[in-house]
């Protein structure tokens, strides 16, 4: 039995970053669930979005006069023009893709293929956003007040035929990118098991 009382030696500095070097290494093992987490929600959220407009919105504004589609459409079109959703809009790619680019990174080749195949699903949903919604979006704001147009039946059919279909495409799109983000998921809870 030693009576030394002396306290340990600290460790050298090379060996504090040696020792912190598996931590952070480990950081961003930790990130590659709750970020999978997120993306499925973010996904989720932008399914339902486009879900709702198939199911209700569009079917709802479709029982309406001419005057009441064409307005009610430019005030969806302002009023979605928010921080929340973009947030969400920008979170469903981002986040995807941080967390497939983790879980390759963390050699969990499964779930980093389904977040990618997820991403991509994604990125297509955003393309028809881009080349086919938001011009019949802002071709409808560009029609002007609704009290001043004189041809709402015109407006409203070179908009509503269109536009619902490419809805239910961005529908198919998200819905299918959230069930490979929930697959990404089930696999990657299996490999930290």
């Amino acid at each position: 039995m030693s009576l030394d009382r002396t306290a340990p030696a600290a460790p050298a500095a090379s060996d504090t970053s040696a020792a912190a070097a598996p931590a952070r290494a480990a950081a961003p093992g930790r990130a590659a669930g709750p970020l999978l987490a997120v993306a499925t929600v973010a996904m989720g959220l932008m399914a339902g979005l486009f879900f709702a407009f198939d199911v209700s919105v569009m079917p709802g504004l479709a029982r309406g006069d001419d005057r009441t589609y064409v307005t009610a459409m430019q005030n969806i079109n302002k009023a979605i023009e928010n921080g929340v959703f973009g947030l969400v809009f920008v979170a469903a790619l981002a986040v995807t893709g941080a967390a497939a680019f983790v879980q390759y990174r963390g050699g969990r080749r499964g779930p980093a293929l389904w977040a990618a195949a997820a991403t991509v699903l994604y990125l297509v949903a955003l393309v028809v956003t881009m080349a086919v919604n938001i011009p019949l979006n802002n071709e409808l704001a560009q029609a002007g007040d609704p009290a001043s147009i004189q041809d709402l039946g015109a407006v409203r059919d070179r908009f509503e035929s269109t536009w619902v279909t490419a809805n239910v495409v961005r529908t198919l799109l998200c819905t299918a990118g959230l069930a490979a983000l929930v697959r990404a998921l089930f696999l990657h809870a299996r490999a930290v098991r």
